[in-house]
C-alpha cells in the first residue's frame, strides 16, 4: 500500500519515530495509524530486547528540585555513547525520571520501573525508557536514585 507524507507526519508527530520507520508501519498496517502505532512500539519493545546486554558507560545525573527546593529527585541514566548522552530526548528522559523521583519515592531503579508515569499513567517508566532505546537505538539503563526531602531526617528520629 503506498501511503502519503501526511500520514507520515501524523505518526511522526505522535511516535518521534524517524520517518522511514513510520512510513515501513504504516505500509506494513495498511495506513492506520493506530495499527501502525502499535506495530512500531512492539518493533521498539523488540529492539530494547536485543540491547539489554550492552555495556552502557556513559551518561548524566540528573536532579530536580521541587517545593521551593525542599524536595529533590536524582537520577543516574547510563547509555551506550557520549553522543547519546548529549541528545535532547536523553536528557529529557532523564529530567522526567528524576522528577519521577520526586514525585513518588521509589525505592530503588526496579521500583521506579515499575511505575506508571505521572504525566501519562497509561504508560511505565519501562516502556518509556524502552521506547527511548528504540528511538537511539542503544542500550539505556537506570543506575542510582536518591530522593531528599527536607527534614525527613528529623521526622524519622521522631519515630
Amino acid at each position: 500500500m503506498k501511503v502519503n507524507l501526511s500520514q507520515i507526519k501524523k505518526l511522526r508527530a505522535k511516535t518521534k519515530v524517524g520517518v522511514i520507520d513510520c512510513r515501513q508501519a504504516l505500509e506494513e498496517c495498511g495506513g492506520d495509524l493506530k495499527k501502525a502505532e502499535k506495530w512500531l512500539k512492539e518493533k521498539g519493545l523488540e529492539s530494547a530486547k536485543k540491547r539489554a546486554g550492552r555495556e552502557t558507560s556513559q551518561g548524566m545525573i540528573e536532579v530536580y528540585s521541587h517545593a521551593g527546593g525542599k524536595i529533590v529527585g536524582t537520577v543516574e541514566l547510563f547509555c551506550e555513547t557520549d553522543f547519546v548522552c548529549h541528545n535532547k530526548e536523553f536528557k529529557k528522559i532523564a529530567h522526567e525520571l528524576a522528577m519521577q523521583v520526586a514525585a513518588m519515592n521509589p525505592k530503588n531503579a526496579k521500583d521506579l520501573l515499575q511505575q506508571r508515569w505521572i504525566r501519562d499513567e497509561s504508560q511505565t517508566i519501562d516502556n518509556l525508557v524502552k521506547g527511548l532505546i528504540a528511538k537511539t537505538g542503544e542500550n539505556i539503563k537506570i543506575g542510582r536514585i536518591a530522593r531528599f526531602e527536607l527534614g525527613e531526617e528529623k521526622e524519622k528520629k521522631k519515630k
